[in-house]
């Protein structure tokens, strides 16, 4: 089996729904001609470089799958009949594929997902809960803030670090006095 990949940019005006069963249809289609499709990568609704039936935009996609010469020309006639096709592109990625080391690959990368999706929401659950501890109403007096007027006294006021040479924005020095001429 060779691998191959059709880009295909679809009118962007159709629903969803629509889309959504285009890509089934497609995807009926490959394994249909006992091919494997291993990835549908949907770029979404972009502006093209040029207008194709008077569109300025178009929704692109990516197929990648595995199949046979005769495969790739019956989805390629099928591209043409459809109207809401506006173009494709097939390119052969690969001219011998192992299709369970895909399949393998596939399911491994779909395990991934899932166990990343598990350790997100219980992440988020762990959040939650420490967030509404932390907002408890009744919050120790050893964990209470200082008044206002005794962090002031204890950090010191600009004017006095400017008289003292140590303002935060003074200019260092280089080693050369400057001079200011009175005029």
């Amino acid at each position: 089996m060779r691998r191959y990949e059709t880009m295909v940019i679809i009118d962007p005006d159709i629903a969803e729904q629509e889309r959504s069963a285009l890509f089934e249809r497609l995807g009926e289609l490959i394994s249909g001609q006992s091919g494997y499709l291993v990835e549908c990568d949907e770029w979404g609704a972009r502006k093209m470089a040029y207008e194709i039936k008077k569109k300025p935009r178009g929704y692109y996609a990516r197929l990648d799958y595995c199949g046979s010469g005769e495969l790739v020309k019956e989805l390629e006639r099928n591209l043409r009949i459809e109207d809401r096709f506006l173009k494709y592109m097939t390119v052969l990625l690969q001219d011998e594929v192992d299709v369970e080391a895909l399949k393998a690959e596939a399911a491994r990368k779909e395990e991934e997902a899932a166990a990343a999706e598990a350790e997100k929401k219980a992440a988020e659950e762990s959040e939650a809960a420490g967030s509404e501890s932390v907002a408890s109403p009744q919050t120790p007096a050893s964990e209470a803030k200082p008044p206002a007027a005794e962090t002031e006294a204890e950090t010191p006021e600009p004017e006095a670090e400017a008289e003292a040479g140590t303002a935060p924005d003074a200019p260092a020095s280089s080693g050369e006095s400057e001079v200011k001429e009175e005029g």
